[in-house]
């Protein structure tokens, strides 16, 4: 993995190409990240970068993270995540990292977050599933339905589709195209829907599918 960066995800707009034609995108606040950690074969086992994201003021960092940014003098970061690479030659703890050393228009990314809670649903919702009859009385217009044999086995199967809590999960979604890139606001313009609520974060990375389309 060489390319890699945290964002927030701002909104959803449209741009029109050069034929007319409307392009729905996602706008994501990519950066600036600071180099906070590089993880070595010969010190660590694997050699990675662990980037920070979005300033935050000292009383609100744990005391830990607080002595690792007072060590190369780094001001505290609200967000942090490491991202395995080979390719750690190039960074230097305390450099910054904007969208446009990463990523450029026309790449091919991947983007995972965390999908919008929905709360406790029914399976209708939560799973698709068909409703019942209509018909006056029948009292199971949206309820899961048959739970399964009775004397055997006895209970029911682990997975059956039930009534539960719905989002909130890590998702990715793969191979998305980068349409443009605003290096003066650090913005990503990515075709299609992300997942998450507008203000959420966002892990970008090049894609493992890279022409498989």
């Amino acid at each position: 993995m060489k390319k890699f960066i945290i964002g927030k995800k701002v909104g959803m707009t449209q741009l029109f190409d050069e034929e007319g034609l409307c392009i729905p995108v996602t706008v994501v606040k990519a950066g600036p990240c600071t180099v906070v950690q590089k993880k070595t074969e010969e010190n660590d086992g694997y050699s990675s970068l662990k980037l920070g994201f979005e300033d935050i003021t000292e009383k609100r960092s744990n005391k830990p993270s607080r002595g690792e940014f007072l060590k190369f003098k780094i001001s505290p970061r609200k967000y942090l995540k490491e991202f395995r690479t080979q390719d750690i030659s190039k960074y230097e703890n305390g450099q910054e990292i904007k969208v446009t050393d990463m990523f450029e228009a026309g790449n091919c990314i991947d983007v995972t977050g965390i999908t919008k809670g929905k709360g406790f649903q029914g399976v209708i919702k939560r799973h698709n599933v068909a409703r019942g009859k209509e018909t006056h009385g029948s009292m199971y217009h949206r309820r899961p339905g048959s739970m399964g044999a009775g004397t055997s086995p006895g209970r029911v199967y682990k997975g059956k589709k039930l009534p539960g809590h719905m989002g909130t999960v890590k998702v990715t979604v793969q191979n998305l195209d980068i349409v443009k890139i605003d290096s003066e606001r650090n913005l990503l313009l990515i075709k299609g829907s992300v997942p998450g609520p507008k203000g959420g974060l966002l892990i970008i990375k090049e894609t493992v599918k890279a022409g498989r389309r």
